[in-house]
């Protein structure tokens, strides 16, 4: 017999609430999990889908999306396209805001290097001094693209 789970073990396992997993199943998200006597049990091949799940929530998919990605999984092979728009709709979404990270991060990247340096040398007038300051340039006003 195969292993199974309650929902606060799988919850604790996905580290998310039980109250989010009653959630996701009030909206249709779970429809292939058990239930024994009133209480919900998942099994080992529960898991790929709330991997899933947990993954599109975490990247910032709206549930009324994975609504729609839930119900085309249902549909099997017919559907692989429109899951596939759907991913990689989410991804651009994904690598858009790694992009914007990844731009304020060399901000704080030089933040950090200005007030260590400041700091070692006792003012910030010998920071604005350096070389390095000179050419980093950031503290200007910056050009319209680099505000995605």
């Amino acid at each position: 017999m195969a292993k199974t789970y309650s929902i606060s073990e799988v919850a604790s396992m996905m580290g998310v609430a039980p109250s989010t997993l009653r959630y996701y199943e009030k909206e249709g998200l779970l429809p292939n999990v058990k239930r024994v006597n009133g209480k919900r049990i998942f099994e080992e091949k529960d898991f790929g889908w709330l991997r899933v799940l947990n993954c599109l929530k975490n990247t910032g998919m709206p549930i009324r999306r994975i609504k729609e990605y839930a119900l085309l999984s249902q549909m099997g092979d017919e559907s692989l396209s429109a899951r596939y728009e759907l991913i990689k709709a989410q991804r651009e979404y994904v690598q858009d805001q790694i992009d914007r990270l990844n731009y304020y991060m060399k901000e704080l990247d030089y933040k950090d290097w200005y007030y260590r340096t400041a700091i070692e040398l006792g003012s910030e007038k010998a920071v604005q001094n350096t070389s390095k300051a000179k050419e980093m340039n950031l503290d200007t006003i910056p050009e319209k693209e680099d505000f995605k």
